[in-house]
């Protein structure tokens, strides 16, 4: 069947984006807090034994985010000045409070990402979905105090009908679709994607083709130097996916350190959350833009 989800739009074809403050590059962090069942098979860092319940190797790996790596990860997020576009599984909120306190405290952006990530979100029933989506938005709304504004479906995944429904329950934006450097609208009325990266993710770099600490550093750096590049005429969105069972681990401290220290000291890069992405780009389509900081 052909995509009726979006339009096909050249990027050198579009209205410019400006982004606050003269900025030509907007960052902003999705930092995954998940939380993932005993008993089914998810990400793995060993597949010989992904298939056994309980499987203490990958599992226990998994485990090691929220107990260990969160906490090394937003010990660099304050070190440079970052708040978080937290991708939240609704789960979390009751097996892992001290997570949620520690971004409240912080005021970071809070996005829905499913109830768990051992469910996807094609695996929900039809007749479940608006149940399941409006269940996952009151639980972290409850927990964090913020109805979530952006959507990312476990494993990036939905349904035909999930946007629709987002949207019905007060969404904005949808960070599913990874086919962009800009924000673009969808074809529900209302609802935007705004750019994700499945290429630099640290999943993806360092499991999927295990590479190095200094690769890391190299490879966020190529990136920003490009979309700086890009963005002479419009602007561009720098979106870095971090996992706290992977870019936590010790030995990976100090490059995500050294990656971060030349973003926020690059100049004219926007420092800012997928929610400030989302609002500013509605709100330049329909001529007011809202106000904020780069450097």
């Amino acid at each position: 069947m052909d995509n009726e989800l979006f339009d096909y739009s050249a990027i050198v074809d579009r209205e410019p984006i400006r982004w606050p403050g003269g900025a030509r590059v907007a960052f902003y962090v999705g930092l995954n807090i998940e939380h993932y069942q005993v008993d089914r098979p998810s990400t793995s860092i060993f597949a010989g034994t992904a298939g056994q319940v309980p499987d203490p190797l990958n599992y226990g790996w998994r485990d090691y985010g929220p107990r260990v790596g969160f906490w090394r990860i937003l010990e660099s997020l304050d070190r440079h000045g970052i708040r978080a576009s937290a991708l939240l599984n609704s789960e979390v909120v009751e097996h892992y409070p001290r997570l949620i306190e520690a971004g409240r405290e912080r005021d970071w952006a809070w996005l829905a990402h499913g109830r768990n990530n051992s469910v996807l979100q094609a695996e929900i029933a039809a007749a479940d979905e608006r149940a399941y989506l409006a269940d996952v938005l009151g639980t972290i709304e409850g927990g964090t105090g913020k109805r979530p504004r952006g959507w990312m479906g476990p494993a990036l995944s939905e349904s035909f009908r999930t946007p629709e429904l987002l949207r019905e329950l007060g969404v904005d934006y949808v960070l599913d679709w990874t086919n962009d450097d800009q924000p673009y609208p969808l074809r529900v009325p209302g609802l935007f994607s705004v750019p994700y990266s499945v290429e630099l993710n640290d999943n993806t770099l360092f499991l999927g083709t295990g590479l190095t600490g200094p690769d890391f550093v190299r490879i966020v750096r190529d990136q920003l130097d490009r979309l700086w590049a890009d963005s002479e005429t419009s602007g561009r969105v720098l979106a870095l996916a971090l996992h706290p069972f992977v870019t936590g681990q010790a030995f990976r401290a100090r490059y995500l350190d050294e990656a971060l220290a030349y973003i926020v000291e690059h100049p004219g890069v926007w420092i800012t959350t997928s929610d400030e992405i989302a609002a500013h780009y509605a709100a330049t389509r329909t001529g007011t833009a809202v106000r904020s900081t780069s450097r």
